[in-house]
């Protein structure tokens, strides 16, 4: 595996998803944001300033989460659609170092946007006057690239071997349940059925326990896991991230093109 082919490819990637006008979703962020500074103050009386904290790091995870699932169900069909991968396989390019340069390409675009759009939630809580706990939002926002780097892993699986509207689905299905595992799983134990119960436990192993990674309301009100706790959850991500990516390498590997 050789690291400047990845980076080539990675860099490729990203300037392809910044020319798709993607970063357009920062002016959305910027006006929700605006519109909430408005609407909340009298809607909303001495509760705004914890909706606005909510707000702004909701929308930061959601809609890196909508980027990186529609972006991410596209990079690979995208590349055969196009026939640009008939040129890029037989030249010496690996299978590996092409998922893993898409990959990284990805992340580095939801790594901008994030960091574009928290310096904007940021400044914007700090012109109102707002207090905020900066060491744990920063935390929070660090677990929240790690998910959309892991939904990024999980749309390009779903990518490689179905159309870009059935993995978009898909991806979504996964979002979703990752975050309603737990709930599933308590949900089998209430209902006492073996059947069920068996059902809830494997949707549990299998699905991606995106609820790990959000520690958003922990940081809003600055109760963070202990380290030990995060550190464990970093290495789940990193973990099934690389899982995933060998999948997809082998499914890519094997199609016939």
């Amino acid at each position: 595996m050789n690291i400047t082919r990845i980076l080539a490819i990675a860099t490729n990637g990203f300037r392809e998803v910044i020319r798709d006008r993607i970063l357009y979703v920062i002016g959305f962020f910027v006006l929700l944001l605006v519109l909430a500074s408005r609407i909340l103050p009298p809607i909303a009386v001495s509760a705004d300033e914890k909706i606005f904290l909510d707000l702004g790091i909701g929308g930061i995870s959601l809609l890196g989460a909508i980027v990186a699932i529609f972006v991410g169900t596209g990079l690979i069909n995208k590349e055969i659609e196009k026939k640009t991968v008939l040129i890029l396989i037989p030249k010496p390019v690996t299978t590996t170092e092409f998922i893993v340069g898409k990959h990284l390409g990805l992340s580095a675009v939801l790594t901008v946007l994030v960091a574009t759009m928290t310096i904007v939630y940021f400044s914007l809580m700090s012109l109102l006057t707002i207090n905020y706990p900066l060491h744990s939002l920063l935390i929070a926002i660090v677990y929240i690239l790690l998910e959309l780097a892991l939904l990024t892993a999980v749309a390009m699986t779903f990518g490689v071997f179905t159309s870009s509207i059935l993995a978009t689905l898909l991806s979504f299905g996964v979002f979703i349940m990752g975050h309603l595992s737990r709930d599933l799983l308590q949900l089998g134990k209430i209902t006492e059925n073996p059947g069920i119960e068996k059902i809830t436990k494997t949707l549990f192993l299998i699905l991606p326990d995106l609820e790990r990674l959000n520690l958003k309301n922990e940081a809003v009100y600055n109760i963070l896991p202990s380290t030990g706790e995060l550190l464990s959850s970093l290495i789940y991500a990193i973990l099934y991230i690389v899982l995933l990516l060998t999948i997809t390498i082998v499914i890519f590997s094997r199609r016939q093109f």
